[in-house]
């Protein structure tokens, strides 16, 4: 339990109202209770709040209230996210390897690093320190885990993988399996072996289910606080820059390049050996074939400057009526013609 003014110094807030009333916990302003924290980014959800029996209301810019206590700040959805913890904070795994473990001797584990039920530790592995196995992870041989790295359960991680510290990956994730890489030979699709690597650097999080090859040569790359959803797919070689948002169901083909702070939108394909610039965005199911230049955004199938695929949306929504209006034409045209023809032939 914690007072509005505790709050608010946690969050850099300025208190408006009464700083001494206890907050227990913190939720959406139609589920809130009497001693919990709501939120308002807007006019219309500080109405809510306002009209909600939460004890405190988190905002930012000029609102005000006869009602209720206010914490003032720069950015709601911020401090949203950082007030968070402090009502729900996270498990923790005491340190430690479960009997069940399997751990070869050159593993190298922080004493520090939980290592859960069924995990598999090949050999010459480094865990660092407070790394957390949950349970079901697979680690193989000269692996690098950096200090505070949480692999949720049943994650698979394939040798000479690398990451960095404060690393999440959600359960069921496969990083440096195979590249798909195959070459047509006399009849047969004869295997190209993947003999790179895949590093993943600092502050990354990795959705449930989410595939990352290894490179063929060389590295595959996830740069540094770049946070990708459930169900990505990202081939061989591929660079994805630093603080990118990769959204659920996108498709990476091999030796796509990606510049800082990129944004792909769910289930957009990007065909291989791509360039996408710093600051790019590809909108929702797009698929994109062309390099994309920094600061730009494309959207469609295939893949546009958005504007320009825009108006050929518009211009598409407008073509029944068009269709309709040249259908009327012609027969115009044709009544017309017909009348000449028989005037002519009197």
């Amino acid at each position: 339990m914690f007072t509005v003014s505790q709050i608010a110094s946690e969050l850099q807030g300025e208190v408006v109202g009464d700083g001494a009333i206890a907050i227990k916990g913190f939720a959406p302003a139609d589920a809130a209770r009497v001693g919990d924290l709501t939120f308002a980014e807007n006019e219309a959800y500080f109405t809510k709040a306002e009209q909600s029996a939460a004890s405190a209301i988190l905002v930012a810019g000029d609102f005000k209230s006869a009602t209720k206590t206010l914490i003032r700040v720069r950015n709601a959805r911020v401090a949203f996210a950082k007030a968070l913890p402090l009502f729900f904070p996270e498990p923790t795994f005491a340190p430690g390897i479960h009997p069940s473990a399997v751990v070869a001797a050159s593993a190298q584990i922080d004493p520090t690093a939980h290592v859960g039920p069924y995990c598999v530790i090949g050999e010459r592995v480094a865990l660092g320190a407070g790394v957390v196995l949950q349970g079901g992870n697979h680690v193989e041989a000269n692996c690098r885990i950096g200090e505070g790295s949480h692999l949720f359960p049943n994650v698979v991680v394939y040798a000479h993988t690398q990451i960095g510290q404060r690393v999440r990956v959600h359960a069921g994730a496969v990083l440096g399996s195979d590249g798909f890489g195959y070459v047509f030979d006399q009849g047969i699709h004869r295997k190209v072996l993947q003999i790179g690597n895949l590093i993943i650097q600092d502050d990354v999080e990795i959705g449930a289910n989410t595939a990352i090859d290894r490179a063929a040569l060389g590295s595959t790359v996830i740069a540094k606080g770049t946070k990708i959803d459930n169900l990505v797919q990202i081939g061989h070689n591929c660079v994805v820059g630093e603080h990118c948002i990769v959204c659920g169901q996108v498709g990476l083909a091999g030796s796509t390049k990606m510049g800082n702070y990129v944004t792909l939108a769910g289930q957009v394909g990007v065909s291989g050996h791509l360039t996408i610039g710093h600051q790019a965005t590809i909108g929702a199911q797009s698929g994109l074939i062309h390099d994309v230049r920094d600061g730009e955004k494309w959207f469609g199938y295939p893949a546009q400057p958005d504007r320009q695929y825009k108006r050929q949306l518009i211009a598409l929504h407008k073509l029944p009526e068009l269709l309709r209006r040249v259908s009327e034409l012609e027969k115009a045209l044709k009544a017309r013609t017909s009348a000449g023809s028989q005037g002519e032939s009197q």
